[in-house]
C-alpha cells in the first residue's frame, strides 16, 4: 500500500462526508446561510431547503426487494434530509457500499459475483445502515432482481457519477498494474451502471488518476488526459474556466448536478485549478452545492493520489467515522 494509493482511498471517504450535511443543496446562497463555509464535518438538518425526496417514489415487486425499510415512511415527505439520520464523519449508503467492496478486497480478494451477493444481503438487511436516500441505481437493480434476473445482468443504463465510487476505489488500488486496474474498474462499473456515458465517465478518471498514481503531477496529468482526446467529458476548456469563480464555473459552464456529463469536467477542473491545496479542493467542491457527495468522492481520489495521507488535515482524518480499512 503507497502512500499515494492511502491518500486516494481515504480522499474518496473524506470528500463524501464533508459534503454530506449539504447534498444536493441547489441553492448556494441558501447553503451558505444555513451552514456558512463548510470547513469541517457537520451533522444533517432538517428542513432541507432543497429537498425533492417527496417526489422520490419506489414500489418494491416483493418483499424481497424492499431496501427502504424503516426508511419508507419519510420518502414522499416535505424537506426531509437525504441523509437525515447520518452524524458528522459518517458517509452515505454509496460509499458505506465501497467499504463493503474493500472489506472484500481485503479479506478475500475481489469477486464481482460475491460482491453482488455481498451487497444484496446488506440492503436487504433492515437497520444494516441508517441512510434515508436510496439512490435510483439501486432501485433500478432490485427492480430487475425481483424479475427474476440474473445479477450481473440487473444493471440499468446510468449517467449519474454517484456510480463511480466503486470503480473509482479499484483504480486507487491500482498503482502497480494499471491496465488491470483499469479492466477490473469497467468491468465492476458495468455491473451496477452499464452504458456508454458511465464508460466515458470511468475512462476519463482513470486516464488522470493512474498516471498520478505512478507519480506525475496532478494538473499536468489532466491537461495531459485531455490534449487531443477523443473522449467527450475530457474536452472542455478548462484552463480558459479556471480563471471564473467556482460558482459561475460550475453553474453556468458546468452544471452542479449529478450527470456526468458536467460533473467529470467539473471534477477535472478543481483538481486542475486546486492541484496544490487539497483541503480547498474539497472545500471549494462543497460550497459548489448540488452533487457534491459524490464529485468529493472522485475529486478526493484525485487530490489525496497526489498529496498522500498527509495532504488531508489532521481534523479530517481524525473525524471520518469510518476510515477505509484497505488502506491502514
Amino acid at each position: 500500500m503507497t502512500d499515494r494509493t492511502a491518500g486516494a482511498l481515504w480522499g474518496l471517504f473524506i470528500g463524501d462526508a464533508l459534503a454530506m450535511p449539504v447534498h444536493w443543496y441547489y441553492d448556494r446562497a441558501a447553503l451558505r446561510r444555513d451552514h456558512g463555509e463548510v470547513r469541517d464535518y457537520l451533522p444533517p438538518r432538517n428542513p432541507h431547503p432543497g429537498s425533492i425526496l417527496w417526489r422520490s417514489h419506489y414500489e418494491p415487486r416483493d418483499p424481497d426487494a424492499d431496501i427502504l425499510h424503516d426508511q419508507a415512511r419519510y420518502w414522499g415527505q416535505p424537506g426531509v434530509h437525504y441523509h437525515q439520520f447520518l452524524e458528522a464523519g459518517e458517509n452515505t449508503l454509496n460509499l458505506q457500499l465501497v467499504h463493503l467492496l474493500l472489506d472484500q478486497i481485503a479479506d478475500e480478494g475481489y469477486d464481482p459475483d460475491r460482491y453482488l451477493a455481498a451487497m444484496v444481503a446488506f440492503l436487504r438487511t433492515p437497520g444494516s445502515h441508517r441512510d434515508t436516500y436510496v439512490e435510483e441505481w439501486l432501485r433500478g437493480f432490485f427492480d430487475n432482481r425481483a424479475r427474476g434476473r440474473d445479477l450481473r445482468e440487473c444493471g440499468v443504463p446510468e449517467k449519474h457519477v454517484g456510480g463511480l465510487a466503486g470503480a473509482v476505489a479499484l483504480l486507487c488500488l491500482g498503482a502497480d498494474d494499471p491496465d488491470r486496474a483499469h479492466a477490473a474498474a469497467r468491468e465492476h462499473l458495468a455491473l451496477t451502471h452499464p452504458g456508454k456515458l458511465m464508460r466515458h465517465a470511468i475512462d476519463a478518471v482513470a486516464d488522470v488518476l493512474l498516471p498520478v498514481l505512478a507519480g506525475e503531477p496532478l494538473r499536468a496529468a489532466v491537461d495531459r488526459a485531455g490534449d487531443g482526446s477523443a473522449n467527450p467529458l475530457l474536452q472542455r476548456p478548462l484552463e480558459r474556466w479556471e480563471r471564473l469563480d467556482d460558482l459561475e464555473a460550475i453553474g453556468r459552464k458546468m452544471s452542479p448536478a449529478c450527470y456526468v456529463d458536467d460533473a467529470v469536467p467539473a471534477i477535472l477542473y478543481l483538481a486542475r485549478k486546486y492541484h496544490d491545496d487539497p483541503e480547498q479542493a474539497l472545500v471549494a467542491n462543497t460550497m459548489a452545492g448540488g452533487d457534491n457527495c459524490h464529485r468529493g468522492v472522485v475529486l478526493g481520489a484525485l487530490l489525496g493520489a497526489a498529496h498522500g495521507l498527509a495532504g488531508w488535515p489532521e481534523r479530517w482524518r481524525a473525524g471520518l467515522k469510518r476510515p477505509p480499512r484497505v488502506a491502514g
